[in-house]
């Protein structure tokens, strides 16, 4: 008897005996087959659920000292399967929506192709998401979140970065997503040759059903609110707290918030904003100031406590990632010992704060004096990028030359926009470099950048104009690349994290050794100060250790001074004006150093959507979104936060809030002005 081969979803008949012989795929696809017309959401519903454990169960494996630490045994696998049901619900949302409309007789052949095309599509999305994950957590110790979206608009520097410093992380993950793709392709390949179109009124009769059940998965709760990244935050620990979450949804939540940002920290709690200034406008060192508009609420006198017969020149260097934890007399590794050096010549601030973890947040502190918001920096926002104040508007408005110097391409992060929108008259990138010495990734090394600031300062003293510098440097970042044979190497391997900050210390002292025999050295004041730490992370709601940074005021004819007083990126502005003998009117609240007053300092930190309140005794406040705030007490040897049962004493929290909740209000209302809008 002749074979008869007869074929039809996998089935084999041989001789007139049917015998089963379905491949790994076909028996993948089998529970799907009556479906109907939900057979390719339903298959892309499970695929994520199923993606999003997996990698979930992968990462927790990666990291399982950090989960072990927070005691929530399966929790994180339940919460994190009802957050891959949220997304899950997303993706299949727009096509079951359509369902209807293409699911009849005329329709059948084009729904076909579109669900299979959207399944694809998704799952691929999701997968290079997840594959994605383990590089980012990898430098940001958190899954991709807002930070993925801002960078993906920088694709030159976040390729090379990727490339020289993530290559084989970044190759096998991109190969690992495609073969995983083209599998769910193979796995849906019987529903596209499906011809048997199933009955359109039983399409219909079950589609409220499949309507109210992704409803109910995309909500995920009977609250009043539907689920947001908050509800799943069960531990202090942010990287543990990510990993319930998924790559995707986490994303999706940033990119949804960019649209609500200005009114990001009213997650924070209520405050009306007469309450919010009383509290701003309590602080010992604004208690005597004079605020008398009500345009600006923040507006006030500050006079210079030295008196100059002509104003010092301000240079303020902007050191990339230079945090405490690379300064051995602050606690950190020894691979700052120029800067160790120079701490003994000048204003050495022993307990000074970063305001946040991105160069952003760091310009927006030292150069516009202005609070850290959940938000995006002001650096960025649409409605700070002119007539918003900055110590370059300040001084020009006062007679200086202004001006930015960096070694990379201004483009970055938006300063260009901002910087040119706001006093800084003259900007210096990678593209006004002839012949460095050295390039990398993110631009010229530090000391072409030094060279250029140099070369600069001598030229402008001459012309006897007063000048203010910015210069931001960028050798101390991923994938810290620099110059041969210019340090000897603290690590074996040439291209980490302490062999850049040495390079980078190198490169500062040449600098300021050059500068001191200049003559614009004893006309100048230099500010050395961090933008932020290398990496702040840890398993805590805010790392306070790596917030801690170092800073420096010398130059001209400052004094040896020790600052002990706990103080903030915010407090610089006004304490330079001091000491360059510039009086002004300004917005800033941050505080004058130079004051001999008492009165114990604080910082503010914002980390993700949690916001920290220091004060002196070391007390913590922090506020959670859409959460009750914490109270803690910080250890400064053990670089930890014990947090404590009871709540916060309901003074530290209006205090927290006002601080936290001031920025995005002051920006919203367009009442932090520039300096062309003050009033002379």
């Amino acid at each position: 008897m002749s074979n008869q081969v007869q074929s039809h979803a996998g089935s084999i008949t041989h001789t007139g005996n049917p015998v089963e012989a379905q491949s790994f795929v076909s028996r993948l696809y089998r529970p799907f087959r009556g479906g109907g017309a939900y057979t390719p959401l339903l298959m892309l519903f499970c695929a994520i659920l199923l993606i999003g454990s997996l990698s979930r169960l992968l990462l927790v494996i990666w990291k399982a000292d950090r989960f072990a630490d927070t005691g929530i045994g399966a929790t994180l696998f339940l919460q994190g399967l009802r957050v891959d049901a949220i997304a899950a619900g997303m993706a299949v949302a727009v096509p079951l929506l359509l369902l209807p409309l293409l699911a009849h007789r005329f329709g059948w052949p084009a729904w076909r192709r579109f669900s299979y095309i959207w399944a694809l599509i998704m799952v691929f999305a999701v997968l290079f998401m997840e594959l994605a994950t383990p590089p980012f957590i990898a430098q940001y110790d958190v899954r991709p979140n807002r930070l993925f979206i801002e960078y993906l608009k920088y694709p030159q520097e976040v390729l090379a970065t990727l490339w020289h410093g993530f290559r084989l992380p970044v190759l096998l993950g991109s190969g690992l997503c495609i073969l995983l793709t083209a599998l769910f392709a193979r796995l849906l390949r019987p529903w596209l040759r499906e011809q048997r179109r199933p009955a359109y009124k039983w399409t219909l009769m079950a589609w409220p059903v499949a309507v109210l059940a992704v409803f109910m998965s995309i909500r995920s709760t009977t609250d009043h609110r539907p689920a947001n990244p908050a509800m799943f935050a069960l531990t202090s620990d942010a990287l543990v707290n990510s990993l319930i979450l998924n790559s995707a949804w986490s994303v999706g939540f940033a990119l949804y918030n960019l649209k609500h940002e200005a009114q990001a920290s009213e997650a924070y709690g209520a405050l009306k904003p007469q309450a919010m200034l009383d509290e701003i406008r309590n602080a010992p060192w604004l208690r005597g100031a004079d605020f008398p508009s009500e345009q600006y609420p923040t507006l006030h006198y500050q006079a210079a406590t030295v008196e100059r017969k002509r104003p010092l020149n301000l240079v303020i260097i902007l050191e990339e990632s230079l945090g405490a934890t690379f300064v051995k007399s602050l606690g950190g590794v020894p691979v700052t010992p120029n800067l160790e050096t120079l701490k003994d010549q000048g204003w050495w601030f022993e307990n000074l704060y970063a305001t946040g973890t991105r160069s952003v947040r760091g310009i927006e502190a030292v150069v516009s004096g202005y609070l850290p918001s959940p938000a995006r920096s002001v650096v960025k926002l649409s409605l700070s990028q002119n007539h918003f104040f900055t110590l370059a508007g300040l001084l020009r408005e006062q007679g200086y030359d202004t001006g930015f110097v960096y070694g990379g391409e201004a483009h970055f992060d938006n300063m260009r926009s901002f910087f040119t929108g706001n006093g800084f008259e003259q900007i210096i990138d990678q593209s006004d470099y002839i012949d460095p010495a050295f390039t990398g990734s993110w631009g010229v090394s530090d000391e072409d950048l030094f060279a250029m600031a140099d070369k600069q300062l001598a030229a402008l003293h001459q012309t006897g104009k007063p000048f203010f510098r910015l210069v931001f440097t960028s050798s101390n970042h991923t994938p810290f690349e620099f110059p041969d044979g210019r340090i000897d190497l603290h690590d074996a391997d040439k291209q980490t994290v302490n062999n850049a900050v040495k390079y980078a210390d190198y490169a500062l002292g040449g600098f300021i050794a050059q500068a001191r025999q200049r003559d614009y050295w004893k006309d100048t004041l230099f500010l050395v100060v961090a933008d932020h730490d290398d990496r702040v992370w840890g398993n805590e709601l805010v790392p306070i250790k790596n917030f801690h940074i170092p800073g420096l005021i010398l130059g001209a004819d400052t004094q040896p001074k020790r600052v002990g007083t706990l103080a903030s990126q915010i407090d610089l502005a006004p304490t330079l004006l001091s000491l360059m003998g510039v009086s002004a009117t300004h917005p800033m609240i941050g505080r004058d150093l130079t004051l001999p007053d008492e009165a114990p300092g604080r910082a503010m930190m914002q980390f993700y959507d949690n916001y920290a309140w220091l004060t002196a005794n070391n007390d913590v406040t922090v506020l959670r979104r859409d959460q009750p705030p914490l109270k803690g007490h910080y250890d400064p040897r053990a670089g930890i936060t014990n947090y404590l049962r009871q709540a916060p004493g309901e003074a530290s929290v209006r205090e927290a809030k006002a601080h936290a909740m001031l920025p995005l209000w002051l920006y919203r209302e367009r009442k932090y002005p520039g300096a062309e809008d003050i009033a002379p």
